[in-house]
């Protein structure tokens, strides 16, 4: 590792003490030597650095063994901000969270995804400069932006890569874009292994192993491993609506040209087209949900149907991951048990016992959330990783 620039040698390595504090959990300089085996002198100089550059503040002091009470450290969570961003097919909602990952703000607004990288950013970002103003900050406030878009992303360049609902979108270089505009680097993933990372950190962390599945007008999945994203080589890996279901019907083209995927079958579209077969007045997937809350017996029937299609993909899933937790969020999940109840009917039946023993099959529980704290979360990781830490002190004490 290079020594950043400005940053003398008794300092390098303050990132790796930070991480000690990162939890939130004040601490003391000599709770923080113990933690870490290092010199008392050493401790004194990077906490010193680091409350110097913002990064820390001073939140009390400890019980006293003797002699004048030690004060405890904290991570400073209003230092700087992170703009995070979650774009859908036909919406973009926007958020201003602390380093901490709380929300200060957030907006939600209607935005067709085909309207352009230009103008859905430009709109995006407009919305950003908004409520940073109405916190009293600024866009040089911002320590990264974090965005998720519904389509593939090469997550090291943060391009999307032939994104089948983003005309126009394909290699935009979205962080040369944004980063125009905002402090800090700009970080872009796919929308649904965001809404994993959200689920994974506001519930899941006791649960290191975790597959989030979307069911809306498509549906994707995003897996967390070791607390970790896993994107595969190419940034697509959990594309689970192109995976074919066994015994789906032949004459079922997906909009990725293949025949029988899950997509075509078990996401909104499908289940409406079934449901307007029977005299069913559906077009969306809010309408699906609206149809099960009111008993609707074909719409009842046609969800937990698709929970079993869905569940007959997931099984081959739970085999092959052995995943601790599956979570299923997207519009249709608000369908509640009866989509659950079907997808949990084939994989407990399909799966092998080992990696069914503890396994849970939940709904989501940070909702329509789920992407703009996955998004913060990603940023929050980048912004205090120990590198990142280290090059932020040395610009500040210089």
């Amino acid at each position: 590792m290079s020594t950043p620039a400005g940053l003398p040698p008794t300092l390098v390595g303050t990132g790796e003490l930070f991480q000690l504090l990162r939890d939130g959990t004040p601490r003391t300089r000599g709770e923080l030597a113990e933690l870490s085996s290092l010199a008392r002198s050493t401790i004194t100089a990077r906490v010193d650095a680091m409350l110097s550059s913002g990064l820390l503040e001073p939140v009390g002091e400890a019980a006293s063994t003797g002699g004048r009470p030690p004060t405890r450290f904290a991570l400073n969570r209003r230092d700087r901000v992170v703009l995070a961003i979650d774009l859908g097919a036909s919406h973009a909602s926007v958020a201003v969270s602390d380093l901490s990952g709380k929300v200060l703000d957030e907006r939600t607004v209607a935005s067709d995804i085909a309207d352009g990288p230009l103008v859905v950013l430009d709109r995006a970002a407009a919305i950003g400069i908004e409520l940073l103003a109405g916190l009293g900050r600024e866009p040089a406030d911002v320590a990264g932006v974090g965005i998720g878009v519904p389509g593939p992303v090469e997550h090291a360049t943060g391009r999307p890569a032939n994104p089948p609902i983003m005309p126009g979108w394909h290699d935009f270089d979205i962080p040369a874009h944004l980063g125009q505009q905002f402090g800090g680097p700009v970080l872009v993933d796919n929308d649904v292994n965001l809404m994993a990372l959200g689920e994974f950190v506001t519930s899941w962390r006791s649960a290191p192993h975790l597959l989030l599945v979307k069911v809306a007008t498509g549906i994707g999945a995003g897996i967390v491993t070791d607390g970790r994203l896993l994107r595969g080589a190419l940034g697509s890996a959990g594309d689970l609506g192109h995976v074919q279901v066994a015994g789906a019907p032949a004459d079922v083209v997906c909009r990725c040209g293949n025949t029988g995927c899950l997509e075509a079958v078990a996401a909104g579209p499908a289940i409406a087209a079934k449901l307007r077969a029977k005299g069913v007045d559906v077009e969306s997937s809010q309408e699906i949900v609206d149809a099960v809350s009111s008993g609707d017996v074909a719409a009842l029937q046609a969800v937990r149907e698709a929970g079993r299609d869905l569940g007959s993909v997931l099984a081959t899933c739970v085999n092959l991951l052995n995943p601790s937790v599956i979570v299923i969020g997207g519009k249709l999940s608000e369908a509640g048990e009866y989509l659950l109840a079907g997808v949990r009917e084939v994989v407990y039946q399909r799966s092998l016992p080992l990696a069914t023993h503890d396994l849970r099959i939940v709904g989501t529980s940070a909702g329509s959330h789920g992407g703009i704290l996955g998004a913060s979360a990603m940023v929050i990781d980048a912004v205090l990783a120990p590198d990142a830490v280290d090059q932020y002190v040395a610009a500040r004490i210089a």
